[in-house]
């Protein structure tokens, strides 16, 4: 049984895995509101109360979702203390999510010193990016001093989708050429060559990209001094609003899909324009990822508005027939596997996606190839 841990700044989601009959549903849940009024005290008492309800006596492993590994982790690792050091200098690459990580694994260690730790990272699938992907257009002295570039994310969701949607279709990974399109409260597109990333939405943090849930994805880097100058905010305050008060929320004033779409069709125009500028988006960067890959084989939406938001699949995707791309409204409705019609060039997928699962695979991977 290995224990996977998602570990954010104020909650604690954790899974049981039994990669010997992983459709099982083992113990599951989230420690949520840690450090705040009604939660528990800090990490440690979230791992208290998730241990308590455990059978610990049958983990043999922990994995970590780190959300950021820079250029240092491009493949899962064991956890030791010259780690954390690193990750701990990482930390301005990713501080709305790192820190939150690093503690967890602190905290986890602590309670369970007997077993192996490991720490699978959000970055490291795209550590295939050509450079022309990864390199920003900047000083190349500057960003090479400060680690400046696009890094990706959604890493361990693109991995087990990609090759999830190799086996709904019947072909190798090697031989397809995909689009991925992780729409959740975070949302990514990655373009995948023969299972390998070479072009992906996120940058150097998970706020470049498509329009998400809080977050306003790309926007004119000079907004952010625009902000500053006409508005008197802070440079922190000016990111928060791209971070926390943007994409949705900031659009219709809901973050979630589901209340977006029940506004838009109660006629409100507000919400009306954020799904309209949410799926404009996405056709965008589908458009984009197809001239990248040259010849596509699949489209696969995955996540919890991917997995579930018929509307959504079907708008992102409107207008490209001519490119070979449909979707099929009975199917789409149905949210079927498969929702493109019979004998589309392009086909088009709805597949789950499951992290822990991937994280769980990649730590067997790890301590195995350790003799752990």
């Amino acid at each position: 049984m290995i224990l996977v841990l998602n570990s954010g700044s104020s909650s604690v989601k954790f899974r049981v895995v039994d990669l010997s009959d992983p459709a099982a549903a083992g113990p599951h849940g989230v420690v949520e509101r840690i450090g705040e009024p009604g939660g528990v005290a800090d990490h440690t008492a979230a791992l208290g109360e998730i241990l308590g309800g455990l059978d610990t006596a049958g983990i043999v492993a922990v994995g970590h979702r780190v959300v950021h590994g820079g250029s240092t982790f491009t493949e899962p690792a064991l956890v030791d203390d010259a780690m954390l050091s690193v990750l701990r200098e990482l930390t301005p690459l990713a501080p709305l999510h790192n820190p939150g990580g690093i503690v967890g694994i602190e905290a986890a260690r602590a309670a369970l010193p007997g077993v192996p730790h490991v720490a699978v990272f959000d970055t490291a699938f795209h550590a295939s990016l050509p450079a022309e992907a990864r390199t920003y257009a900047l000083d190349r002295d500057l960003a090479r001093r400060f680690g400046i570039r696009r890094y990706g994310f959604h890493g361990t969701s693109c991995d087990i989708v990609s090759r999830r949607t190799a086996s709904l279709l019947g072909r190798p990974l090697a031989a397809l050429n995909m689009i991925v399109l992780h729409l959740g409260n975070g949302a990514s597109a990655t373009a995948i060559r023969g299972g390998r990333s070479v072009e992906t939405s996120m940058g150097l943090t998970p706020l470049e990209g498509l329009v998400m849930g809080t977050r306003s994805g790309d926007v004119d880097p000079a907004v952010l001094s625009y902000l500053h100058r006409a508005a008197g905010l802070s440079a922190a305050e000016a990111e928060d609003q791209l971070q926390r008060h943007g994409g949705l929320k900031g659009l219709s004033g809901a973050n979630d899909m589901r209340t977006v779409l029940a506004r838009r069709a109660s006629g409100d125009p507000d919400a009306s324009l954020a799904f309209d500028v949410y799926c404009h988006r996405i056709r965008k960067y589908v458009g984009a990822y197809h001239a990248v890959l040259g010849r596509l084989d699949a489209i696969t939406f995955t996540a919890g508005v991917g997995e579930h938001a018929a509307p959504v699949r079907a708008a992102a995707l409107d207008g490209l027939d001519t490119w070979g791309i449909t979707v099929d409204p009975a199917r789409n409705a149905a949210h079927a596997p498969i929702i493109s019609p019979d004998g589309a060039r392009v086909t088009v997928c709805v597949v789950p996606t499951d992290e822990e699962l991937a994280i769980a695979e990649q730590v067997r991977a790890v301590t195995a190839s350790d003799g752990l």
